[in-house]
């Protein structure tokens, strides 16, 4: 198998595979719960297993469901080399879209008063985040195999957020926010 057919969202789907394997409804649950560190479409949690099914790096059986039956997906001989051999390779840094940023740099095209508006979404989205990031804190204790690695990532996942609510405050402190003693989540 050539490692060129494999995308970093492939490589997203082995690890969330991981060693008890996985559904896609599975996928969906944890990408959901995970969204600090990447959004998909839904489709793509149907879509790239079957495709990695396909290339070796996955192999699939049916399970019981609540309704019907679920396919459930276990990483192969093939998709465990393939992460070997990914990990030898260097870390780049975070793909980013950061559409914030992007609408700040509009500021001079539309007028600040109108970013700052677009912008005050963020405030309960940060809240709905860090409300997730402390569930799954609560919980990373149910897979142990992977709690000390979960833990690392959700403390990462909660500078993020930090750092997008430390930027918005900034933001709407140098272009003039409105009433400062309004109350917002956290």
């Amino acid at each position: 198998m050539s490692r060129s057919e494999l995308t970093p969202f492939s490589y997203v789907v082995l690890v969330l595979v991981g060693r008890g394997g996985a559904g896609p409804h599975d996928l969906m649950r944890m990408a959901r719960q995970g969204r600090v560190y990447g959004t998909f479409a839904d489709s793509q949690w149907y879509s790239e297993p079957k495709r990695l099914e396909h290339l070796g790096y996955l192999s699939s059986q049916k399970k019981p469901g609540r309704t019907r039956e679920r396919t459930h997906y276990s990483l192969t001989r093939t998709g465990r080399d393939a992460l070997a051999a990914w990990m030898s390779e260097p870390s780049g840094f975070s793909r980013l879209q950061l559409e914030p940023a992007w609408r700040l740099l509009a500021a001079d095209l539309v007028g600040e008063e109108a970013v700052v508006a677009s912008l005050a979404g963020l405030h309960a989205q940060i809240a709905d985040l860090n409300a997730q990031i402390d569930a799954a804190e609560a919980v990373a204790d149910q897979i142990p195999h992977r709690e000390r690695y979960l833990r690392l990532n959700h403390r990462l996942a909660r500078r993020i957020v930090e750092a997008h609510q430390d930027w918005l405050d900034e933001v709407e402190r140098e272009l003039g926010a409105g009433s400062e003693d309004a109350e917002r989540p956290r």
